[in-house]
């Protein structure tokens, strides 16, 4: 009665709004084999001591995760790595995407829940009898609606108790190993093993993707259908490990965790100990703040102060009850702050972590690019027409896609690309993730360094000499400085290929001598001949370019380059504090509104962006300097 009382409302909502149908430019060209661009040619990277930055994206789906499938995907492990290569691929819509610049690594997660048995069922679905193409192009929005409230509402597979489910598995797995052992490159380019575990309590995320060093991994992967614990998913990664199998746990959308992603009690709702603060340090050294499904950096109602703060915030939980998410708990600032409040009262510090992006894509592609964006799930987002609510006809309510972002990648210093020296980097969190543009940032705490060192030939080695990069803690001050306070140097380049920046910011948290802590956010460097405001020291806005109806920009604005050292002007060495950098562009346009242009309809709200690149952070710790 539930499921027909839904289809008979949305129904009736499409039928109200009107049945013809639209044409979607985004849907052309169809994909065509015989004329797919390959992979370009690419140069091996020499090993560099000072380290290179490498792009990548560790959160890829294909038809062997079960949603994906359903959504009408079915591209495999070997298309994703084509696509991150730079190579075309056919999207389940039916036309051709390829990402504008090759990445250098990335990684298949499939969901480990029922790791690929549902395509190998192949159960009929709507989208079985005529594919998804088909109904968009020819279809009314009102047969698009019913046919994605049929597969929405009325599929519900009984995977579990399928005959073969667990060898179906294995296959999958064998595949996803076999391809990643393919597509690895030394000094081309890196795939990593990895996979989801995606634990959702109460429908709460929890969710971690789990990557392996290198070709030693399990028989099959841990599944939240065991346990949706993540300190069950802690011990068994611990014994792979003691068997040889390197491994880490990636945690992302803690933005929709419901507080439980970065919480001050454990999975079971018990005080956290220095025992489970070394675990999850050992098992987890980076989260993933930037992807389809929003950011977790920060929220409004967490940072009131950080203009910055309301940037593609998605907080609603991932169910059919729509509701909204507990920020406390959810956000990587947040958890920054309560680990050093319990490095301070309790003497240890559970959220020493870095961040990365990467997408969720579940096209077997990375769609993290404003102007190529071709969404996450086919059915929910496989068009502009879709996007935008064109080509299919759904309450509000239900319409999360337009919601969503195109975000993000891993941005890592590694010495060269390689599994290894990569894995390196992010275990000892020198990595930083952007919302999507290759924004290259450097960021390093150290006690002396001169204000001149960002002009040097020779900054990094000056920088590594004096001090430590993003990911670390700071060492102890020099001997002999009476008043010591550290310094931070910090450079940023815009992207090749994108827009110019606006300003790079220092982001500060602190505690009192009670513990409480408190934030707040340094301008430190910025574009143009802006002052800041004498009254109120804030720096006014960098003004914006962005043309609505043609969807462009222009780069008069802001700087291609933004360099400085910055000495902290309120430390105090009695204070635990956490540091990392920020780096703003110039406003963009969003998505949605080069989709609007596409169609020639209203752009929504919002219809502009300023992408941005968050650093790994730099802890200070009393005991440890003194």
């Amino acid at each position: 009665m539930k499921k027909s009382r839904s289809l008979g409302i949305l129904a009736l909502t499409a039928i109200a709004a009107g049945c013809s149908k639209i044409d979607d430019p985004s849907l052309h060209p169809q994909y065509d084999a015989a004329t797919a661009v390959d992979p370009p040619a690419r140069k091996t990277l020499a090993h560099t001591p000072e380290r290179q930055l490498l792009w990548g994206d560790l959160h890829i789906h294909t038809s062997l995760s079960t949603d994906a499938f359903v959504m009408g995907v079915r591209s495999l492990p070997d298309d994703a790595y084509r696509f991150a290569k730079g190579g075309e691929i056919e999207h389940a819509a039916g036309y051709g995407i390829r990402i504008s610049e090759p990445l250098d690594f990335a990684a298949v997660t499939d969901h480990s829940e029922y790791l690929g048995v549902i395509r190998a069922q192949n159960p009929e679905l709507p989208l079985s009898k005529r594919p998804l193409r088909q109904r968009l192009l020819n279809d009314s929005p009102l047969r698009t609606t019913v046919a994605w409230i049929k597969t929405m509402v009325g599929f519900n597979p009984r995977l579990g108790i399928v005959d073969g489910a667990e060898e179906m598995s294995k296959d999958a797995w064998q595949e996803i190993i076999d391809s990643a052992e393919r597509h690895n490159a030394p000094g081309h380019f890196s795939s990593f093993i990895g996979y989801e575990w995606s634990s959702m309590p109460d429908k709460n995320n929890l969710h971690r993707n789990v990557i392996y060093r290198g070709s030693q991994v399990p028989d099959l992967p841990y599944s939240s259908l065991m346990s949706q614990n993540p300190e069950d998913l802690w011990t068994a990664l611990e014994m792979q490990r003691d068997k040889g199998m390197d491994n880490l746990a990636i945690p992302h959308n803690g933005n929709v965790s419901n507080g439980l992603m970065y919480s001050a009690v454990n999975f079971e709702g018990n005080p956290l100990t220095p025992e489970y603060a070394q675990r999850r340090v050992r098992n987890e050294p980076v989260s993933e703040i930037f992807q389809v499904k929003g950011s977790s950096e920060t929220h409004p109602v967490l940072s009131p102060d950080d203009a910055f703060a309301d940037f593609e915030i998605f907080d609603t939980i991932l169910s059919g009850k729509i509701r909204t998410s507990e920020p406390k708990g959810s956000y990587t600032r947040d958890a920054l702050r309560l680990g050093i409040e319990l490095a301070h009262t309790e003497g240890f510090n559970p959220y020493r972590f870095g961040v990365i992006g990467s997408s969720d894509s579940h096209n077997a592609s990375s769609s993290v690019e404003e102007d190529n964006y071709h969404g996450k799930l086919p059915l929910f987002d496989g068009s502009a027409g879709i996007r935008l609510n064109q080509n299919v006809l759904l309450p509000e309510q239900y319409q999360l896609a337009r919601r969503w972002g195109a975000a993000g990648l891993a941005a890592v210093w590694a010495e060269e690309n390689t599994r290894d020296s990569i894995f390196s980097a992010l275990k000892r969190r020198e990595t930083y993730a952007t919302s999507g543009p290759r924004i290259a940032v450097r960021f390093f705490g150290g006690w002396g360094y001169t204000d001149n060192l960002v002009d040097r030939d020779n900054r990094v080695a000056l920088a590594d000499a004096g001090g430590v990069p993003m990911g670390a803690q700071l060492p102890a001050p020099q001997v002999g400085d009476a008043d010591p306070s550290p310094t931070f140097a910090v450079w940023a380049s815009k992207d090749p290929a994108g827009a110019n920046l606006d300003r790079i910011q220092i982001v500060k948290s602190w505690t009192d001598n009670t513990g409480a802590s408190y934030e707040r956010v340094f301008d430190v460097a910025w574009s143009d001949d802006r002052k800041p405001d004498t009254s109120n020291g804030r720096l006014p806005d960098v003004g914006s370019t962005v043309n609505v109806a043609k969807a462009s920009y222009r780069n008069s604005i802001g700087a291609g380059q933004l360099q400085t050292v910055w000495r902290d002007p309120e430390f105090d060495p009695r204070q635990h504090a956490v540091y990392y950098a920020r780096v703003i562009e110039i406003p963009t346009p969003r998505w949605t509104t080069y989709d609007a242009m596409r169609l020639g309809v209203d752009a929504p709200e919002p219809t502009s962006i300023q992408e941005r690149a968050i650093t790994s952070a730099i802890w200070y710790e009393p005991d440890a300097a003194q």
